[in-house]
């Protein structure tokens, strides 16, 4: 596949076979963050994990520090009280039956985040083909199926974010945007890898990380060596200083 100039100009300066440290990586990728908008800076975490076994399954949500750069568009199914408190609170779209419907129906899927009280489940349910290979199934692991909406809502609008293995036993994540500065980042990237860290399934034999790499929207990816991901804080350190 060809690639345009400005990326070919990123990849002479990154050694796609070397281990960066966490510092050098978000260097190198706030650098090559080169396009005519703010491009997103994202993680992929590669892990000794078999998803295809129920208990080594790597999910949750976890606040980040220094938010991801963007308002996650929320909907909440709700009814009564619990409606009105979804709407306090800043969800993007409130319904109940109706708002399955239109799922159903319309397909309508123009939000980020799914959540649902605990009786709105046995509908929400039936969209599971729909909202499944999404990621956007309300679950109560990652706190999207609760009787406090109103807190899930201003969390998941303030920059909390929720995380799932894939089938072959990766994490993908948003961790703010080129436009951060370094601190923000690391601080960012510190805490997705102590949450990775301490979600691993007690099943999970051998060696648990085995690959973090870093990128922009239209950047190459930065591998960052495994045994210094979670050596952050004395970065973080110099980084502020």
């Amino acid at each position: 596949m060809s690639r345009g100039k400005k990326y070919q100009e990123s990849m002479a300066s990154i050694d796609r076979q070397a281990l960066y440290s966490p510092s050098e990586a978000v260097d190198l990728v706030k650098n090559s963050a080169k396009a005519g908008f703010d491009e997103t800076v994202e993680v992929a975490l590669r892990l000794g994990v078999d998803p295809r076994k129920a208990d080594q399954i790597v999910r949750g949500t976890l606040s980040l520090p220094a938010g991801t750069g963007r308002t996650a568009r929320v909907a909440v199914f709700a009814s009564g009280e619990k409606a009105a408190e979804a709407r306090a609170a800043g969800a993007d779209v409130v319904g109940a039956d109706d708002l399955v419907a239109r799922v159903a129906n319309e397909g309508f899927l123009d939000f980020d985040v799914a959540v649902a009280t605990p009786d709105m489940m046995g509908q929400v349910g039936t969209l599971g083909r729909v909202l499944g290979p999404r990621g956007l199934m309300p679950n109560p692991k990652t706190g999207t199926v609760t009787e406090d909406v109103e807190k899930a809502v201003t969390e998941f609008k303030g920059g909390r974010v929720e995380y799932r293995t894939d089938k072959v036993g990766n994490i993908h994540l948003r961790i703010g945007k080129a436009s951060f500065d370094k601190t923000k980042l690391l601080e960012n990237l510190h805490a997705v890898i102590e949450e990775i860290h301490r979600a691993k399934p007690a099943s999970a034999k051998g060696k648990y990380l085995r690959g973090v790499t870093i990128s922009s929207t239209m950047g190459p990816g930065v591998h960052i060596d495994p045994l210094l991901a979670r050596k952050v804080d004395a970065e973080l350190a110099a980084a502020a200083s």
